[in-house]
């Protein structure tokens, strides 16, 4: 029987995904500080927004990221 595992992603996916879902919560979170009227300050529209989509891309990394010694040699 192989010893390959069942699970789709290893430990370091899981790892990367949380930190992925950190850096989205704090994204969100910095929207909401926005002390300007509907949120239209710096806060709300820039830099809120560019933590979210850093958290976005940390999600995708996490999902496609695997070791360079688990690629299959010939």
């Amino acid at each position: 029987m192989s010893e390959e595992s069942k699970f789709a992603f290893k430990k370091i996916n899981y790892i990367i995904m949380l930190g992925g879902v950190l850096t989205l919560i704090l994204g969100f979170i910095i929207m909401t500080m926005d002390n300007e009227e509907f949120g239209f300050g710096f806060f709300g529209i820039t830099l809120g927004p560019i933590i979210v989509m850093l958290g976005f891309i940390i999600q995708f990394v996490a999902i496609f990221y695997k070791k360079k010694s688990e690629t299959p040699t010939e």
